[in-house]
């Protein structure tokens, strides 16, 4: 049965992080939106304040051996649920300092959910971005161009990355690359880099409409080479189309452990939308009272409860992916469902709250029209609105991604 239940130790953890972001991370949200590719070094205390809080862990963590369903009957509610919940606490804030902030890559999550044992404890506490998207292939990733090729105990990296998410600041990369591009999306592995190996260069920071405290970048790979152990997974390519299919699915359950997060994001900066909206509207004589009927209420506050319900249902979803994540059950489906869910709903949330709020919306004297920029990133990167739909879908439906494009 499924359990969204916080935990009491869950539930703390949140309420303390809702402190963290009032106090420490969204007094500076203006200051680095102005001050587009500045490094937030404030932001610095916030992760050495994190990191000892849970032990120096990066985000994504995979539930405990002793708490894991193999070794306990009950539900667990564990490292993924935390997760998600700490990070809608933290994007409450601000979503583009949590982003800046050291530890927090994209790539951590891709690291701690599949790496070895010996990858984690070496990379899981580093600063790890996600490099997948190029010139050429965006959201179908299964036309990779990068190359890594084996040569004795390294592989040789050769390609070009664009839109990497703190590509600048991290100091570890993780690499979608394909062993064969005559193979197709069964070769496609990812790697890790270490920033700084001779060949892998940062060649463009680009200037955004949100999320200005993280750097967006492009990133060259030049013959650069990496030991042969810095691959995520098995470099084994299967030679008949079910171990191909099964091949690449490993490389996607990244997704699935990133895509989570990524909604929970989403979550946090409506919330952030929605508590100001309110705080705003309730100083103009426009205060939410669900007890009310539907029938009396006015059509600002009917909108801001249907709003609410949308955020709720939204959050509800994000938990059950994460839920699944915990008690290891399949849960690519439910990934894409909580990520377009999300998605969708922070935009309109967010944009929503400007609307409703008119000229205090639209000025820069309040942040709601930052968090509007904010959220759109949130339905873009990890997968497309279109993306997400198009793989629930294939899931319902039974079809294979060549059956239904």
């Amino acid at each position: 049965m499924i359990n969204l239940e916080l935990s009491k130790a869950h539930a703390e953890i949140y309420n303390g992080l809702m402190q963290v972001s009032e106090h420490m991370i969204r007094p500076y949200s203006r200051k680095y939106d102005r001050e587009e590719h500045s490094y937030p070094r404030e932001m610095e205390e916030v992760a050495k304040l994190l990191g000892d809080a849970r032990g120096g862990g990066g985000r994504g963590k995979k539930t405990s051996e002793k708490n894991s369903p193999e070794h306990t009957s009950a539900v667990v509610n564990g490292g993924n649920l935390g997760a998600v919940t700490g990070m809608e606490a933290l994007c409450w804030g601000d979503v583009g300092l949590f982003l800046g902030m050291p530890g927090s890559g994209l790539g951590n999550a891709a690291i701690n959910a599949v790496g070895t044992p010996e990858q984690i404890e070496k990379y899981g506490k580093s600063y790890a971005a996600m490099c997948i998207t190029e010139p050429g292939t965006g959201s179908d990733s299964a036309n990779i161009t990068t190359t890594a090729i084996a040569d004795g105990n390294e592989w040789v990296l050769n390609g070009e990355k664009i839109y990497v998410t703190d590509g600048d600041r991290s100091d570890t990369l993780v690499v979608w690359a394909t062993l064969d591009k005559s193979l197709g999306k069964a070769a496609i592995k990812s790697f890790i880099v270490e920033k700084g190996t001779p060949g892998c260069e940062v060649t463009r920071l680009e200037h955004k409409m949100g999320i200005r405290a993280s750097d967006t970048a492009a990133i060259s790979f030049n013959d650069c080479r990496i030991p042969k152990e810095n691959i995520l997974g098995s470099a084994e390519v299967a030679s008949d189309a079910e171990g191909r299919k099964k091949a690449f699915g490993g490389v996607m359950q990244t997704f699935d452990n990133t895509r989570p997060p990524v909604a929970a994001m989403a979550i946090g900066v409506a919330r952030a939308a929605l508590d100001l909206a309110r705080e705003l509207l309730a100083a103009e004589g426009v205060a939410l009272a669900f007890d009310r009927k539907p029938a009396n209420l006015s059509a600002v506050e009917a909108e801001l409860c249907r709003m609410e319900a949308d955020w709720l249902a939204a959050k509800l979803l994000v938990q059950k992916a994460a839920w699944m994540a915990d008690n290891r059950q399949p849960n690519s489906m439910e990934a894409s469902m909580c990520k377009a869910k999300a998605g969708r709903m922070g935009n309109y949330v967010t944009l929503r709250c400007v609307e409703l709020c008119q000229g205090l919306g639209y000025s820069e004297d309040n942040l709601l029209e930052k968090f509007a920029r904010d959220s759109k990133i949130l339905d873009i990167f990890e997968g497309t609105q279109q993306i997400q739909q198009l793989i629930v879908a294939r899931r319902l439906l039974g079809k294979s991604s060549s059956e239904l494009k």
